[in-house]
């Protein structure tokens, strides 16, 4: 991919959000990740409200499932159920391992379901596979 990609972390953890930052930005893509902590801030800035009016449309969302005012199952379900936003692949990177959020994730649309590891060698790995397939391999939709 030549140009700059732009990915949406909606963490509220803020240790692995920067965890993930770290990790990304030393890697082979160039790409500018922005940071939400919750469904509602996500939502605004994908529908451009307010503090986000010039943000950009993101070309990957990780989404943590489990996150205050509006969770990530809900936020999942109005991104897939927007026509000017369900074509955004979303990567559900959460700590739950749950048979039922998997299969509710993968209902929803979700692109792929990928589980925290708490090991940090893992984690990082995880990050790196994911910036590998998403970033490198896959061919994501123009804008």
């Amino acid at each position: 991919m030549t140009r700059e990609v732009e990915i949406l972390l909606v963490e509220d953890n803020p240790g692995d959000a920067r965890l993930i930052a770290e990790l990304l930005k030393d890697g082979p893509v160039e790409h500018r990740l922005q940071h939400v902590s919750d469904g509602v801030e996500a939502l605004a800035y994908l529908r451009r409200h307010a503090d986000y009016a010039q943000s950009r449309r993101p070309d990957l969302i990780l989404l943590d499932l489990n996150l205050p005012r509006k969770d990530g199952r809900e936020l999942l379900a109005e991104i897939k159920n927007d026509d000017t936003l369900k074509r955004i692949p979303v990567v559900v990177l959460t700590t739950s391992q749950a048979e039922d959020d998997i299969y509710k994730a993968y209902n929803l649309y979700a692109n792929c379901y990928i589980t925290k590891p708490v090991d940090l060698d893992q984690f990082t790995r995880v990050i790196k596979s994911i910036e590998d397939f998403w970033l490198t391999i896959v061919k994501l939709p123009a804008k």
